[in-house]
């Protein structure tokens, strides 16, 4: 999957159990990540930029970090 960088907001993050999901902001999509696909810390309503990759189980949201837009 190529190199794209993405924005969106986090929709929902459980610290606890590690994952959450971000909606793009240019599509009616949601995001899986996991907490070591984090760079900043986030939590719900935060705007963010993120990459896309393949993993096990789908496309998952990575190198997640806050924007101030």
């Amino acid at each position: 999957m190529a190199s794209v960088i993405l924005s969106g907001k986090v929709k929902f993050f459980n610290e606890i159990k590690g994952f959450g999901f971000i909606k793009d902001a240019k599509k009616d999509t949601d995001y899986f990540f996991h907490v070591s696909g984090v760079i900043d810390k986030v939590k719900k309503d935060d705007l963010v930029e993120f990459e896309l990759q393949e993993g096990k189980r789908g496309i998952k949201a990575i190198n997640i970090q806050k924007t101030e837009q």
